[in-house]
């Protein structure tokens, strides 16, 4: 019987693929651990995918790691989120190199802690150069605030007579997204059996084909990964036409 990955059909494959990253704690606390366990865990399914996305040559991964939201949580799990982020950005950036990938971060970076901020910038500097798979952390990010920074910013360039009113379109507001000149996710993936955004690319989503799964994120594999590409290759995308689209890519 043929592997997901041998089903795919490869000029059918979507550009850009959001993961929100869900269900460390329950993985956790089923196996009797603390949440931060799960955390910790969840560093092999990151790594299984990304090499998933670069083997399907795939243009842009966005992972969901940590939302304006995840603040409130104890202090000690945002703690350990925080130390495991640094972790990855040391232990990760050789292979990202040796693979050609191009790191960056959608959110308010400099919200995140001091100690965070040299291996951040090391990781976008030396990476800025590549240009296989663009690898799109969520950090600090949240949708809803997203769109607030960008009304900001737009709204400022109206006040300073630099922008007028009936220049103000969709591919403008795009621009003053976290995500500039970046294709809009034609997929999105959560785990762990929920089914919401959760304040994830909200305006990058409009026309984003979903797929949930019931996996929970520490155990999510490159077959899992296949899987979601498989069922995004079935559906019927016309994006408000009449005729499906001939390809996603």
């Amino acid at each position: 019987m043929p592997s997901n990955r041998e089903l795919l059909d490869p000029s059918r494959m979507p550009r850009h693929v959001g993961i929100i990253m869900d269900g460390n704690g329950r993985w956790a606390t089923e196996r009797r651990y603390p949440r931060v366990y799960g955390h910790r865990n969840a560093v092999k399914a990151v790594r299984a995918t990304v090499e998933a996305a670069v083997e399907l040559e795939l243009e842009v991964l966005t992972l969901y790691a940590f939302s304006t939201e995840n603040w409130r949580r104890p202090a000690q799990e945002v703690s350990t989120l925080m130390d495991l982020f640094a972790e990855y950005l040391q232990k990760e950036l050789k292979t990202m190199l040796d693979n050609n990938v191009r790191f960056q971060v959608a959110g308010e970076s400099q919200g995140l802690p001091q100690f965070l901020q040299q291996p951040l910038n090391h990781a976008l500097e030396s990476t800025s150069e590549n240009t296989g798979l663009l690898l799109n952390l969520a950090v600090n990010y949240g949708g809803r605030a997203e769109l607030v920074r960008a009304v900001k910013k737009i709204s400022s360039l109206v006040q300073s007579g630099n922008l007028n009113l009936e220049e103000i379109n969709e591919e403008l507001i795009s621009e003053h997204t976290f995500t500039p000149g970046i294709p809009d996710p034609d997929l999105i993936i959560r785990t762990s059996g929920e089914k919401r955004l959760s304040n994830f690319l909200i305006w990058q989503a409009a026309y984003s084909e979903y797929f949930f799964t019931d996996v929970l994120w520490p155990d999510f594999d490159k077959e899992d990964f296949f899987q979601a590409l498989l069922e995004f290759q079935k559906r019927n995308r016309r994006l408000g036409r009449t005729e499906p689209l001939k390809e996603t890519a």
